[in-house]
C-alpha cells in the first residue's frame, strides 16, 4: 500500500499530471515542451521531470545536445488511461464536450484512438481481419489480404511458430468507453496512415486530422466512417 500511496502522490500534482497526459501520445517531448504543457517554468519542470524519472514513469533519451522524454512503457500508459477512465466515470460527455478534435481521432501511445480508432477496430473484428488467440489478436488470412488494400505489406504480420506474437490487443478507449486497437500492428497502421497523408498531426498535439484523401481511402476499405 505504501508504494500505491507514493504513486498517487506523484501524479496528484497538476503539473506532473499535465506532463504525463501530454506524453500519452507516445511521442518524445523536450523539457521545454513539457514545461509549456504544464504551464510552469523551466526550473520547476526540471524538478517534476526528475521525480517522474526517479519513479520509473518516464525515460530520457539524449539526441545530440538535446534530451527528450517519453513514458517508460505501455504499462505506464495503460495505468494512466485506466486512472483517467475512473476519474471521468459518470461525466465522460462533459469532460470531452470542448475537445471534439481530440475525441474524434488522437494518438494513444503510438496507436489510433478516439471515435475513428474505435470504428476501425470494430470493422476489423466484424470483417474477420482479426481473431482472438493467446496472447492477443492475430491477423487472419482475410486480414492479411486486407492489408494489401491499405498498401501495407502483409509478410511481417503472418503468424509464425507455435506461439506467434500477437499483432494487436484491445485497449479500452478513454473517451468512447469501447475498445480501439493497440499493439505492434496498430502502431504500424498509424505510422502508415500518417506517411500516406490519410491522417495529419501537428507537432506537440495528440489530436489527428482526417484528410479528404484519408476519408476516401479508409471508407473504401472499412465502410462509412464516423
Amino acid at each position: 500500500m505504501n508504494s500505491l500511496a507514493s504513486l498517487a502522490t506523484l501524479i496528484a500534482d497538476p503539473s506532473r499530471a499535465a506532463m504525463l497526459s501530454h506524453l500519452l501520445s507516445g511521442e518524445l517531448a523536450s523539457a521545454g515542451e513539457l514545461a509549456r504543457a504544464a504551464g510552469v517554468g523551466a526550473a520547476t519542470a526540471s524538478a517534476h521531470l526528475r521525480k517522474l524519472l526517479d519513479a520509473g514513469w518516464l525515460v530520457c533519451e539524449p539526441r545530440g545536445r538535446h534530451r527528450y522524454y517519453r513514458l517508460a512503457d505501455a504499462e505506464v500508459a495503460q495505468a494512466l488511461q485506466a486512472l483517467q477512465l475512473v476519474a471521468d466515470r459518470g461525466r465522460a460527455e462533459q469532460a470531452w464536450a470542448g475537445q471534439p478534435a481530440l475525441r474524434y481521432a488522437r494518438r494513444c501511445y503510438g496507436h489510433l484512438a478516439g471515435r475513428l480508432g474505435v470504428c476501425l477496430a470494430s470493422q476489423c473484428l466484424e470483417r474477420g481481419w482479426l481473431r482472438a488467440e493467446e496472447p492477443g489478436l492475430l491477423l487472419t488470412e482475410q486480414g492479411l489480404r486486407g492489408l494489401r488494400s491499405l498498401d501495407m505489406d502483409p509478410a511481417p504480420w503472418r503468424p509464425r511458430g507455435l506461439r506467434p506474437r500477437a499483432a494487436a490487443h484491445p485497449c479500452l478507449d478513454w473517451s468512447e468507453r469501447r475498445d480501439h486497437l493497440a499493439g505492434p500492428w496498430p502502431r504500424a497502421l498509424l505510422q502508415h496512415a500518417l506517411a500516406q497523408g490519410w491522417l495529419q498531426a501537428r507537432a506537440g498535439e495528440r489530436a489527428l486530422g482526417l484528410s479528404p484523401l484519408g476519408a476516401a481511402r479508409l471508407s473504401a476499405v472499412f465502410g462509412p466512417l464516423p
